[in-house]
């Protein structure tokens, strides 16, 4: 290989650690201590109290008062980066609390979360005619994700090959975008 590849291969390498980076800090992620699936939590919240969980979602309503701000989340399974894969395999819903003000100009409906927090307790409220019981999860950390393009999603790769014209010579080309 070429000084000119090895460079274009360190530039990606670079690139691609770091488009794949976690969302949530190591710190917080050490705290976590409940691996466990969403649906095994929702049916008894009160069996986990105290134990911090890992979750993600799709925010649903942003409540901001005093003295804490309270987020109701769709609960979605996250991927290799911790970002919720957004899509209908939700395992219900909880609440997240933080003592922080949370805007709701900000942490709006629709967006994706990442969450690390304590579990403290449940609260029922209802959903349409129906009482459902929330776990309620107090945020040490969260990660509001990026809205991602529908026309360019995540991390994109090109590979070209091309002929260098009347004396023969070729390149190839790679490219990432974002």
């Amino acid at each position: 290989m070429n000084q000119k590849t090895l460079s274009v291969l360190l530039v990606l390498t670079v690139l691609l650690s770091t488009a794949c980076a976690t969302g949530i800090s190591q710190q917080a992620r050490s705290q976590v201590t409940y691996s466990g699936d969403f649906s095994v939590l929702q049916e008894r919240p009160s069996a986990h109290l105290g134990q911090v969980v890992m979750f993600g979602g799709k925010i649903l309503e942003t409540k901001a008062s005093s003295p804490s701000s309270e987020i109701a989340v769709l609960q979605l399974p996250l991927g290799s980066s911790d970002r919720p894969q957004d899509g209908d395999r939700s395992e219900g819903r909880f609440l997240l609390r933080s003592v922080q003000f949370l805007d709701p100009a900000v942490y709006r409906t629709g967006l994706l979360l990442t969450a690390v927090g304590k579990i403290t307790g449940s609260e029922v409220r209802p959903i349409g005619g129906l009482d459902y019981a929330y776990p309620v999860v107090e945020a040490i950390e969260i990660r509001l994700w990026p809205e991602r393009s529908p026309i360019y999603p995540g991390v994109q790769f090109g590979v070209g090959v091309g002929s260098g014209g009347s004396s023969g010579g070729g390149a190839v080309g790679v490219g990432v975008g974002f």
